[in-house]
């Protein structure tokens, strides 16, 4: 995590966690950050869809890495089903976007476990990807490797129908990737974790503007001191719920609008914990996965009464 990050972090976790020191707090968050290539045998799952999309999916998965024309950041990977040249259908991308400091080197195994789910999910070492340019220049790289018939991504990506995912500053690269770039318009879904809610978004110039969000979106967050505040939402908390609140009223779209919280996480582990439901989105509304989104959808949508789960609001 880079300096902005950690202390930004100190700033809101509140005076009564201060007291107690202000550099041992961001150690333990920094240690949350360290993601385990089994990482997701770990993770508690209630319910039989959670559970079967925190696994690994039925791909095998390759990766490739490439260079980034961009003096921001240095390199793109890529990771997809390893046969991928075989297959007769292009298969559908996910962009992600970084938290502060943190290159997708730091949580390889979460973009790895997505794609073998049957997506071609690519990242980048942006450590600054609030705006959303770097995501919108992963997407167009993508475009770019579809084209290329020297590829072996050659009409194989559906980049037309794409999600974005981004965790902290990334939840706010996320937004501006999705709404911001002449080809905000190929993302198709949306999910962020840990958003930066916007009063200090716009404190640390990193604005946003979540009433652009015209497609489905799924917004997470944890339950811990760090995201949730404590109590006084103005002056803790990255992502407290009245800013997930906010945020999901903000949204004029018809398209489908979730918003919710895990109760035994907080701001690090809110990067991988939720990956069942993650994974259950893209499925359903890139995919149209009929039994993922059942976590979503229908008469009884598994995440509302999954106990690990609170403050679910599903819209509309």
């Amino acid at each position: 995590m880079q300096a902005i990050e950690k202390w930004t972090l100190c700033a809101v976790l509140g005076a009564s966690l201060l007291a107690v020191g202000c550099t041992s707090i961001v150690k333990k968050i920094e240690q949350a950050f360290a993601i385990q290539p089994n990482y997701y045998t770990q993770t508690q799952t209630n319910y039989p869809i959670e559970r079967q999309y925190t696994g690994m999916g039925k791909y095998a998965v390759q990766s490739q890495v490439f260079p980034s024309d961009d003096a921001r950041f240095k390199t793109y990977k890529v990771w997809y089903p390893a046969d991928i040249a075989q297959s007769t259908k292009p298969f559908p991308v996910i962009v992600s976007a970084n938290g502060s400091g943190f290159a997708y080197q730091k949580y390889e195994p979460v973009l790895a476990r997505l794609a073998s789910w049957g997506f071609v999910v690519i990242g980048n070492d942006d450590g600054t990807s609030w705006s959303g340019l770097s995501s919108s220049q992963s997407l167009a790289k993508l475009d770019e490797l579809n084209a290329d018939k020297n590829s072996i991504f050659y009409k194989k990506l559906d980049t037309h129908n794409a999600g974005i995912t981004g965790h902290s500053q990334g939840g706010v690269g996320a937004i501006n990737g999705a709404t911001e770039f002449a080809n905000s318009r190929q993302f198709k879904s949306v999910h962020t974790a840990s958003t930066t809610k916007l009063p200090l978004a716009q404190q640390l110039k990193w604005d946003y503007h979540i009433n652009k969000i015209s497609v489905p979106y799924f917004a997470t967050a944890g339950m811990g001191g760090v995201d949730a505040g404590n109590g006084d939402d103005k002056k803790s908390g990255i992502t407290p719920l009245s800013s997930m609140q906010e945020n999901a009223k903000q949204i004029n779209s018809q398209k489908l609008n979730v918003m919710a919280r895990r109760k035994d996480a907080d701001h690090g582990q809110m990067l991988y914990i939720g990956d069942g439901y993650m994974t259950a989105w893209f499925l359903y509304t890139l995919l149209n996965d009929a039994n993922a989104g059942k976590a979503f959808v229908g008469v009884n949508p598994e995440i509302k009464h999954n106990q690990l789960w609170q403050d679910v609001q599903i819209k509309p």
